[in-house]
Order: C-alpha cells, then sequence, then structure tokens
C-alpha cells in the first residue's frame, strides 16, 4: 500500500465528505434510550439513522450493500457487506461503530453547545461526533481506500449500532439475528476507544466493566420543618453516606470489597507502565483540574492501573434535592443518588450487580427504606494476546501514518460489544482504537474530534486491513 496515496485520499475524502456529514450529525439530538425513553417518538435516532445510512449508500464500494435492519421496537442498525476481493475465501473482518449519543451535560464553552457543531483549531466540536459517529464513515473510506489502489481485502461486515451509550442491551439479539450473514470474523475493528496522545497509533487491549444504578434512602412520606425533625428523624442524605462508606474510603477514594477486585496480569503491567513513561505527567494534566487540585494516587503508573484495572465509584446524579435557590429548612423525605461503579476487566458485570444491590441494602441505618435499583450491568474485556502480524501491521502503520510506534493502553471506559464479541468469536484477534484522547472529553461539555489525529488513524486501518489480506495464517 502507498501510505502517502492512502493519506492523501482519505484527508480529501474528509475535507469534501465526511466532516461536513459529521456538522449535520452533531445537530441531532439522538441521546441513547437510556437518556431519552421517548426516542421512538421523538424521531432523532432514526434521523441519525437516515443521514448515516444515506452517505454509506452512495460510496461507490465494489459490491457494497447496506441496509437498516429493525427487530421489533429495538434501537435499529446500520448492516453493510462488503464482498472481499478472493470469491473462494471465507475470512472476514468485522468494523464496528456506534451513532447513539451520551446527553448533553452542563458546563459548555460559551461558543459551544452539544447540538451546535463548531470547527476552530482542527477539532470539531458538539456532542457524538468522536463518540463515535465517524466510525461508519472512517470504516467505508478506510475499505475504499484500499479499492482506489487495487489492494486486496476479506470481507468487510460494518455493523453500527444505537444503543451503547445505553450498555448495549439490544445488540445480542442483532447479533445472533444476523450471525449467519456476519460470518466468524478473524479480526474485529473498533472505533469507539480512546489514545494517549495525538502522536501515535494506540490500540485498546483492556476495557472495564460497569455496574450503575440509583441508590434511594426514603425516611418519611413527606418533608417536614427541620427545626421540628432534626435529631430525631434520620437525615436520608446521612443513610446513603454510611451506606456508601461500605463500598468506598471516603479519604482514599479506594473501594473497599476485595470481592470487587481481579488480578492484573503481568503482562497489562508492563503495558501500563509503558504507557506511563511515554506520557509522564500527561496522565493528569490532560484533565480540566480545578486550580489547586492534585490527582489522586502516588505516581502514574498507579494512576493508570486506578483507571484502567480497578474498581472506581463516580456519583453521577442525585435526586430529592431542591436547587440551592428553592431549599427551604425541610428535612427531606428521600434523597436518590446515581451511581456508576466501573470495575476490572475481567469481572463479570451481572455478578457485581448482585453483590453491589447486597451491600447497599442490608442492614440499613435506623431501619430506612434503603433501595439499590440496577439499570446497567456490564462486564469489561480482556483482549487476547496480540498476533505477530497483528503487532507488526499496528507498528507500521504507526510510524507511516504518526511518525513513532504503537502503544498499548488500557481503556477505563466499557465497550460492551467487545466482551460480547469475545464470547461469541474467541479466535478472533482485535484492533481497539479510537480518537478520544486528551480533553476530548467525550460524555462531557466540550467534546470534540481532533481532525488530523483521525484522518492518520483512518489511515491507519486502511493498512492493517490491508496487512491482515497478506498475513500470515500458519
Amino acid at each position: 500500500m502507498d501510505a502517502k496515496l492512502t493519506q492523501s485520499y482519505i484527508d480529501q475524502k474528509w475535507d469534501e465528505s465526511i466532516i461536513p456529514e459529521l456538522v449535520e450529525y452533531i445537530r441531532i439530538p439522538n441521546k441513547s434510550p437510556h437518556f431519552d425513553p421517548d426516542w421512538a417518538e421523538h424521531g432523532y435516532m432514526d434521523d441519525a439513522v437516515k443521514l448515516i445510512y444515506d452517505w454509506c449508500s452512495q460510496q461507490e464500494i465494489t459490491g457494497m450493500s447496506t441496509e437498516v435492519v429493525r427487530l421489533g421496537e429495538r434501537t435499529p442498525i446500520i448492516f453493510m457487506e462488503i464482498p472481499g476481493t478472493d470469491p473462494d475465501s471465507d475470512d472476514v473482518i468485522l468494523l464496528y461503530g456506534h451513532l447513539d449519543k451520551q446527553p448533553e451535560m452542563e458546563g459548555w464553552a460559551e461558543d459551544l453547545a452539544p447540538w451546535k457543531p463548531v470547527i476552530k483549531d482542527n477539532k470539531l466540536y458538539g456532542r457524538g461526533g468522536a463518540d463515535d459517529g465517524y466510525s461508519a464513515f472512517a470504516s467505508l473510506t478506510a475499505i475504499k481506500a484500499l479499492q482506489e489502489q487495487g489492494i486486496p481485502h476479506a470481507r468487510c461486515v460494518v455493523l453500527i449500532e444505537s444503543c451503547e451509550e445505553s450498555g448495549s442491551y439490544d445488540l445480542p439479539a442483532y447479533i445472533e439475528h444476523l450471525r449467519d450473514r456476519i460470518g466468524v470474523p478473524s479480526l474485529v475493528i473498533c472505533l469507539d476507544s480512546g489514545a494517549g496522545n495525538y502522536e501515535q497509533l494506540w490500540l485498546t487491549v483492556s476495557l472495564r466493566g460497569m455496574a450503575a444504578g440509583t441508590l434511594r434512602a426514603e425516611v418519611l412520606t413527606e418533608g417536614v420543618h427541620s427545626g421540628y425533625a432534626s435529631g430525631v428523624v434520620p437525615s436520608s442524605f446521612r443513610v446513603l453516606k454510611q451506606v456508601t462508606s461500605r463500598l468506598e474510603d471516603e479519604t482514599t477514594g479506594r473501594v473497599l470489597p476485595e470481592e470487587l477486585y481481579q488480578e492484573i496480569p503481568e503482562q497489562r503491567r508492563e503495558q501500563t507502565q509503558a504507557m506511563a513513561d511515554a506520557l509522564g505527567d500527561a496522565v493528569y494534566q490532560a484533565y480540566p483540574f480545578a486550580d489547586g487540585v492534585e490527582p489522586m494516587a502516588e505516581n502514574n503508573y498507579e494512576r493508570l492501573l486506578n483507571r484502567s484495572w480497578r474498581p472506581a465509584l463516580s456519583y453521577t446524579g442525585a435526586g430529592g434535592l431542591p436547587g440551592i435557590q428553592d431549599a427551604g429548612n425541610v428535612l427531606r423525605p428521600f434523597t436518590e443518588w446515581k451511581l456508576s461503579l466501573r470495575l476490572p476487566p475481567t469481572l463479570d458485570g451481572e455478578q457485581a450487580s448482585v453483590f453491589l444491590k447486597q451491600l447497599l441494602e442490608k442492614d440499613p441505618p435506623q431501619n430506612a427504606r434503603v433501595e439499590f435499583t440496577t439499570d446497567q450491568a456490564a462486564s469489561g474485556w480482556n483482549a487476547p494476546e496480540t498476533a505477530p502480524w497483528l503487532h507488526a501491521s499496528l507498528e507500521s502503520a504507526s510510524h507511516a501514518f504518526y511518525g513513532k510506534g504503537v502503544m498499548y493502553m488500557g481503556e477505563g471506559g466499557t465497550i460492551p460489544f467487545m466482551g460480547m464479541l469475545g464470547d461469541f468469536f474467541p479466535e478472533a484477534q482485535f484492533m481497539i482504537t479510537g480518537v478520544l484522547g486528551p480533553n476530548s472529553n467525550a460524555h462531557g461539555p466540550n467534546e470534540f474530534l481532533h481532525i488530523p489525529f483521525a484522518k492518520k488513524l483512518n489511515a491507519c486501518v486502511s493498512q492493517v486491513i490491508a496487512d491482515h489480506c497478506q498475513r500470515d495464517t500458519g
């Protein structure tokens, strides 16, 4: 493959076609069903599906078929098939992405907004462009770049789902429904992950799982004057503090139950140390800390292990609390907290959720009514050993398009699809990568896609697809 021709083709495709489409895609508030239960009635998901489907179906890729698949009232998927250049081969590559989005989130810069696409400093701002609306466009462009040069490739299947941000609960049904059409992939390419910097190719080799839900403590049937009730009626807020103290050390943030930990493989420790050495203090400097705030843990190696292999608790929402301006002198009847517990990659998410519910609900203080309602439980993923051909291809691609070698990283987020595929196709190799680098802030305010980095990543995908076809399978 001619690297210069590949990059030139991809750059032009992004500038003339992909970026304008992503601008329109960002305008669509197609929130994932978990955040928009009435998604079907609102129609935004259908708008996003139509935009991406229309673009994909117009691409002049040899033999490609494109369709929207719907199973009952489930969220739709876009399913595409591109035949391989060898009609006698049953080898297949599966490329994956999603088109649903996280909710708006507060705190966007004055000139930015979630559904307002803005391009500045070579970055495309707005919700969903990087996470990961670009994936469908990049997948087809990687394949087309090879066909432009007459380079052989295996049969490719592209699957774009619509509920990844809600835990991909619809996806198993689609995988089962399409299993015969998918075949047995020898390579899976996922463009929904992150990068440690914008200077080289990053391969994700592990993903954490998640146990999330709402913890509620109820003490009264209605609010009561705080002067009359305090000292007699227990505070629902304090009850939740006591209950969650079973789960985490409030001083260090360390999750306490040993049942929520797993052994960290030595190879992952070595890769984490290499990442810490390569990034240095950029490991924590990438975060928008308020003035004076210091990072957790004693060094960058431990911080990266905390983020990739150890359980960690976040409080992502609260209920029962009036706004400051409306907060009267009332002892409130209940408090709710939304908990998001990230889990080690090799811990079963369902089992962890059952354990979490039992831990939080047992023996409630003052016999308050305490209930934990699970809404997401997902297992993480730990990649199989990287095949020599894939490592060589990634290293070569990273040098060709970035000028530096590939790096391996554990990612702190969850992509439920990876665990499913690991179960469905245990012999597959995985190229899990993405554009979510420092400050790109997926799920938060000011999310952006780093355009020059994305273009180079797209070229790396082309090379891996080409090398896959020429690999030594012996």
